[in-house]
């Protein structure tokens, strides 16, 4: 079975950028999936399953980064990664927070 390599182009938009929280939320959302996925800032590629390896990617507001996936569920992985990016990293779990708060 030859499985593609599918990817989908992110612009980091939030003030902080690709800080520890929103590598802590990424790193456990792309946990839930079997696929192999990958985050790719110019020439450098790193797991996003790790969030130390994300922060290595200095990825600043405005910084655009390549989602990359192989596996079964890449694509249902991609389009749930690129949901989080485009939320600002707002997950449910601090929507809820903010709002029983």
């Amino acid at each position: 079975m030859n499985e593609q390599i599918v990817r989908r182009i992110v612009v980091i938009t939030n003030e902080q950028g690709l800080h520890a929280r929103p590598a802590q939320l990424m790193a456990r959302l792309a946990l839930q999936f079997e696929s192999i996925i990958d985050l790719v800032r110019d020439n450098q590629r790193v797991d996003a399953k790790s969030i130390l390896h994300m922060l290595t990617l200095g990825a600043d507001q405005g910084t655009e980064l390549i989602i990359e996936a192989k596996g079964p569920d890449a694509e249902e992985a991609l389009d749930a990664l690129v949901r989080l990016v485009e939320s600002e990293f707002e997950s449910n779990e601090t929507m809820s927070q903010e709002k029983s708060g």
